[in-house]
């Protein structure tokens, strides 16, 4: 089975795996293709992305960006997808406010980018890897797309739910 990364604020991933987090919301990068963002995936990798600005663009604050590292990915958590909505009210999308971290302002932002108002929610139950899945940084991760194959899993990986039902 082919490995897929999610691109993730850092911040982001960081809360989902410790379940300060339950939920993504995404209007879709700028290189997601004629059909637009959808959740194609059940199952992904959470792949962080680092940038500064995302310290003010959330609700958090105690938050320390983590570090990256120049030439080396880090993978901590992987996500499954139990459920995924298009969101075209803005009240139903302000009611999601306490299942994720971001400011209302930036959820605002995604929610009316484009013609057509609206997002999309994944309901996510995320687990931690052990070990932590390490391996080198390529150019093909980058760019502004939400989705990135990954090398083959390692053998040895075990997850761990962050939340028990």
């Amino acid at each position: 089975m082919q490995s897929i990364g999610f691109k993730e604020w850092a911040l982001v991933c960081k809360a989902l795996g410790a379940g300060r987090q339950t939920i993504i919301i995404r209007k879709g990068g700028i290189a997601e293709g004629r059909d637009g963002f959808a959740f194609r995936h059940r199952e992904f990798f959470l792949f962080p992305t680092f940038f500064h600005e995302q310290l003010t663009r959330t609700r958090l604050l105690d938050a320390d960006l983590p570090e990256p590292h120049p030439d080396e990915i880090e993978i901590r958590f992987l996500a499954k997808v139990e459920e995924t909505r298009v969101l075209t009210d803005w009240e139903e999308v302000r009611a999601l406010e306490p299942r994720h971290i971001l400011r209302e302002s930036v959820v605002w932002e995604r929610f009316d980018f484009d013609r057509a108002p609206g997002v999309h929610v994944a309901f996510v139950r995320v687990f931690k890897l052990d070990p932590v899945w390490r391996f080198p940084n390529n150019k093909s991760y980058g760019g502004c797309r939400s989705w990135v194959a990954l090398p083959e899993r390692p053998a040895q990986l075990q997850l761990h739910p962050v939340l028990v039902k």
